[in-house]
C-alpha cells in the first residue's frame, strides 16, 4: 500500500509503520520526496484490515513518530491515452 507522509522527513526502506496506539504493524519498503505531490511518500506492507485509503498511521524515521495516510496507488495517475 502507498503512505503519504504528512508531516517531517521522508520515511525509506526499513522505516517501522505503526497504528494508532503505538504498535509496530508493519515496514516501508521504499520511499523518497515525490516533486508531483510536493510531498513525502513512500510503499510498504501492513495488515490488510489497516490498508483502506484515508487510515492514519505512523512511520518511525530516527526514532520518532510521524503521521502519515494510506493513499491509492498508483500516486499521480496517469494522464496518456493508448491508441491501438
Amino acid at each position: 500500500m502507498g503512505l503519504r507522509v504528512l508531516e517531517g522527513a521522508p520515511a525509506r526502506e526499513g522505516a517501522e509503520i505503526a497504528d494508532a496506539n503505538g504498535a509496530v504493524v508493519g515496514r516501508v519498503t521504499s520511499g523518497g520526496f515525490s516533486p508531483s505531490l510536493s510531498a513525502p511518500i513512500c510503499m510498504g506492507f501492513v495488515p490488510p484490515a489497516l490498508s483502506a485509503p484515508g487510515t492514519r498511521l505512523s512511520v518511525i524515521v530516527r526514532g520518532k513518530p510521524q503521521s502519515a495516510e494510506v493513499a491509492a496507488l498508483p500516486f499521480v495517475p496517469h494522464r496518456y491515452v493508448r491508441t491501438v
